[in-house]
This record gives structure tokens, C-alpha cells and sequence, in this order.
């Protein structure tokens, strides 16, 4: 009888004793909004990006994540488990957050293209590069500007995104969308109507859309992204002036389409060659991006010219690598503008004929000083004509 009691006593107390449960595939509220602020609501599979806080098409506001494992729920799932234990399956670093479109991709391949490894990496560079976005002091704001108009036969074609991605680490976008002062229209620069056409949307866009900003002191700084013929750029340049802190970015072609400022030669600098004698009304050649013969100036403006030059050792249209070289330039062009106004004086109009790197011609119109530089008459090459024509008058 003892020996009955004894049995069922212990009967009763293994009962007592909790059976451990299956590992659900619910995730914890904490490890979930940790997810999605490591995320900053963005899909972790790379190259997607994808807000997943709202509908793409609607955009309602809608959550359409899902919460991915890199190594599987299920041991006999596209990846397993490698070294986990069952009870780390759910911890945050075996979760992505991505869209249901990746999600699908991640278990329909079984492992095969995406293994663990990969999506540990994407996730690590993810969560990296918010983290870098987010950590950014707020005094380095910056507001984006697009500046595109028509070069002959091409249009000026400006991504936000790319634009964007070329300001971090230094600086991050003020708000979602740029600023842009392009004007769609079907106008070619030899056409009669053009350079008056843009010259005059270009002024009142900027003092519609840009000038405001500059009088609100949150304004701090500026980010200008720009293709479009040399006159105009200058022009746009002029109108912001030295005196707004503006960064003038250019787009390299190595690599393709890249707008990060990349690292400049060792030993470089500009060269001006000043003309045989004054006597004459002056000119200015900028032959950076490609070397232009004087007979072309003297064939529009007559043999009684003074050909002042500015130039690099090498011309081609690659040159511009770095900020420090830009920042050279306006040295150099500010420095070349008093020369010119001693030598000709501040009422002779000076004839400018430019072969330079976008962010040049932007340059060039803000170290123009309006009350101590003379009025300057454009030019640009024209395909059409095969020559320089008269582009437009700046102050």
C-alpha cells in the first residue's frame, strides 16, 4: 500500500511540473519596434529600400512588413538553424524587416542565392547606414536644389535620389523632397527664343522658390545639383552669390554617374595666361574641359580683342575630382577678375567663352561681385552653328 501511495504522490507531482512550449512565431513588442527602428521603416533586403509603412501605390498609410528570419523559424526550413538554439530564433539579430515581395523572394529560394551569411550582411549594412543618416548633427541640414534645362539635343535628366545620396555623411536633406527649378519644354539652345525663354523661368523660379529660403534664418545651407549650358549656370550661380553657404556638386563620369566628390591630384593648379597687351576690349577663354583655339573668339568678335586664358595643363571633361580644386578655382577666378578690371577697367564689358565642368559655371557666377566687376557677355558653342554664339548678359 505504501509503496501504491508513494507512485501516485509522485504521479501528481510530475503533473505539477510545466511542460515546456513550442517557440511561437510571434515576436515580442520590444524586439519588434526595435526591429523597425533599426529599420527606420525601410525593407532590409538589399537594393529595396522600400518604405513599408504605407501602400507604393496609394500611399495610404498601411504596414505591409513582414518580419523575416535569416536562419529559419523551422529547422527544416530554406536556411535552418545553423548555430542557434531554438529559444534565439526570435532574438533581433536573426530578424529582417523587409516588404512581402523580398520576403517571398527569401523563402522561395531555399537558401540557394540568399544564404544566412548574405542576409546577416545585409541586414549589418542596412542598419549601418541608418544609423549613420540618423546620427548626423542637426546644424548639417541642407536643402537640395535640381537645376536642369536642355544642352542641344539632350535633356537634363536629375534624380532626387542620387542627388540625396551624395550629401552623407557630411550632410543629410532638410526635407523629403528638393527644391527644383527646371522648366519642361521643348525649346533647343539654337533655337532664337531660348536663352531669353530660360534665362527669364530660371529668374523667377529662384525668386519664387529660392529667395524666401534665403530670408528664413533655418536656411542654413544649400546642396545644387545642376546640368545645364554654361550661361545658365553662371547665371543661377549669381544669383546665389559667395555670401549663401552653398555646396556646388559634379557629376563624374568614373564612376558612371557618381556625384560624390572624390579625391583630388597631388599638385594641381590653374593657369592663366594674361594677353600680349591691353589695348583692346578683353575676352576670357576658360578652357578646362577642352582647349579652345583663339580664332574661334577672333572670328565672333574681330581681330582687335585682348585674350586673357584660363586653363589646366591637360583640358578634358573629367578633370574635376575634388572640393579643394573647385574651392582653387574661385581663388583663382576672383584673383583673375580684379587683374582684369586694372588692366581694362570696370565699365568695358568683358566677352566670356567657357569650356568648363558644370559645377565651374556655377562657381563662376558666385564669386561675381555685381558693384565691382564689369557687365559679362556670354557665349556658348552651338552644334548647330559650329561655332560660339551670344548666349546671354550677366549685370
Amino acid at each position: 500500500m505504501k509503496k501504491a501511495k508513494k507512485t501516485s504522490q509522485q504521479t501528481r507531482q510530475a503533473k505539477a511540473v510545466p511542460v515546456a512550449k513550442e517557440v511561437t512565431r510571434k515576436i515580442k513588442p520590444k524586439v519588434e519596434r526595435e526591429l523597425w527602428a533599426r529599420a527606420a521603416g525601410r525593407c532590409q533586403f538589399d537594393g529595396c529600400n522600400r518604405i513599408v509603412y504605407k501602400s507604393p501605390l496609394t500611399q495610404n498609410r498601411v504596414n505591409i512588413s513582414e518580419k523575416a528570419h535569416i536562419y529559419s523559424f523551422s529547422k527544416n526550413g530554406p536556411r535552418g538553424w545553423g548555430k542557434l538554439s531554438e529559444r534565439e530564433l526570435n532574438d533581433i539579430e536573426n530578424l529582417m524587416l523587409v516588404c512581402h515581395d523580398c520576403h517571398k523572394d527569401l523563402d522561395e529560394d531555399k537558401g540557394k542565392r540568399f544564404p544566412a551569411h548574405l542576409l546577416q550582411r545585409f541586414k549589418a549594412e542596412h542598419e549601418k547606414r541608418i544609423f549613420i543618416v540618423t546620427g548626423v548633427d542637426p546644424s548639417k541640414k541642407s536643402h537640395v536644389i535640381l537645376y536642369g534645362a536642355n544642352i542641344g539635343k539632350e535633356e537634363s535628366n536629375l534624380s532626387p535620389d542620387t542627388a540625396k545620396d551624395a550629401l552623407f555623411p557630411a550632410w543629410y536633406p532638410a526635407e523629403e523632397y528638393p527644391v527644383t527649378l527646371s522648366m519642361t519644354w521643348a525649346g533647343r539652345d539654337d533655337n532664337s527664343s531660348y536663352w531669353s525663354t530660360e534665362s527669364e523661368n530660371l529668374t523667377k523660379i529662384f525668386e519664387q522658390n529660392i529667395r524666401p529660403m534665403l530670408a528664413r534664418k533655418e536656411c542654413s545651407h544649400f546642396s545644387l545639383f545642376a546640368l545645364a549650358p554654361m550661361p545658365l549656370l553662371t547665371l543661377l550661380g549669381s544669383f546665389l552669390t559667395d555670401k549663401v553657404p552653398v555646396q556646388t556638386y559634379q557629376l563624374h563620369r568614373e564612376p558612371p554617374f557618381s556625384w560624390h566628390w572624390q579625391t583630388g591630384p597631388k599638385n594641381f593648379q590653374f593657369l592663366v595666361k594674361p594677353p600680349a597687351s591691353f589695348g583692346n576690349p578683353p575676352a576670357l577663354v576658360i578652357a578646362l574641359s577642352d582647349k579652345i583655339a583663339h580664332s574661334r573668339i577672333t572670328d565672333i568678335l574681330g581681330p582687335n580683342v585682348s585674350i586673357w586664358e584660363l586653363t589646366v595643363a591637360q583640358p578634358h571633361n573629367d578633370f574635376l575630382k575634388s572640393k579643394a580644386q573647385l574651392a582653387q578655382f574661385r581663388e583663382t577666378v576672383r584673383k583673375l577678375m580684379v587683374d582684369i578690371g586694372h588692366a581694362h577697367g570696370k565699365n568695358t564689358t568683358l566677352s566670356i567663352f567657357p569650356a568648363m565642368p558644370v559645377a565651374c559655371a556655377v562657381e563662376l557666377g558666385r564669386v561675381r561681385m555685381p558693384k565691382a566687376d564689369a557687365q559679362w557677355s556670354f557665349y556658348d558653342h552651338n552644334n548647330q552653328a559650329k561655332k560660339f554664339i551670344a548666349a546671354l548678359t550677366i549685370g
